[in-house]
């Protein structure tokens, strides 16, 4: 079984066919950078050459940075504010002539720590934060998938939370153990409004971890995720269901 993910992001769009069964990248991945203004028909012609480079005929799935409910985009987070209202669905199914799941990109990669990753095991409510330009979430309740959290967008310190504890905030400067204790207050605050049973990090800086793990002192277990940046591609593709 396999399909083809492709993750959409603020600065690049990835794609790769993948192994469902262990979500594996058939062959290299391809990045495109993601086109400037990032219109959905501009973004469009990107998935085009994707599609095109892998010459790809079965299932797609597109992780977006958008809430999405039925393939319809409802937000816009790094990408053109013209995404609002768009059927993504329904323009790329009919443009590419193949089935196209869209969804939530942190949705994406929850699924590939929950179906193949970190939180293949556990129980309980677990979130999957995905932390790098901002942040973004995935909620499991005993392995259902609760989607379209963004809980980087709760108001924390008089601010959406990931301006104060998103990852970019090491890029801009600031120690990595600095970042790691605002990162603790927000996990802190969302314990109290969720009260997950597990937290699994996830993004790039999630490879660190042990350099700033001590730092956490939340009731729910910390784990870093298994597939990082990875995680967003081979999700996409495990939501299609695949082909043979």
């Amino acid at each position: 079984m396999q399909a083809l993910g492709i993750d959409v992001g603020g600065s690049g769009i990835k794609a790769a066919p993948v192994d469902l069964g262990t979500g594996k990248r058939i062959v290299k991945r391809k990045r495109i950078p993601t086109p400037q203004p990032s219109t959905p028909q501009a973004v469009y012609a990107v998935i085009d050459e994707l599609v095109a480079h892998f010459e790809w005929t079965g299932p797609v799935g597109f992780a977006l940075p958008s809430v999405v409910r039925s393939g319809v985009a409802y937000t816009a987070a790094n990408i053109d504010d013209s995404w609002i209202g768009t059927d993504a669905g329904a323009d790329l199914s009919a443009r590419l002539g193949l089935p196209v799941t869209v969804l939530n990109d942190a949705d994406a990669a929850g699924i590939a720590e929950n179906v193949l990753g970190a939180a293949r095991d556990l129980s309980g409510v677990v979130l999957l934060l995905t932390l790098g330009t901002g942040i973004g979430s995935a909620l499991f309740t005993d392995g259902v998938l609760v989607p379209n959290t963004e809980l980087g967008h709760l108001e924390f310190k008089g601010a959406d939370a990931e301006t104060y504890a998103a990852a970019r905030v090491v890029d801009s400067g600031l120690p990595e153990r600095k970042w790691a204790a605002r990162l603790n207050e927000y996990l802190l605050h969302v314990e109290r409004v969720l009260a997950p049973d597990h937290f699994i990090l996830g993004g790039g800086i999630s490879k660190d971890f042990d350099h700033y793990s001590d730092l956490f002192d939340t009731r729910a277990t910390i784990t870093p995720a298994r597939f990082r940046n990875r995680a967003g591609i081979i999700g996409a593709a495990l939501a299609t269901g695949g082909t043979t």
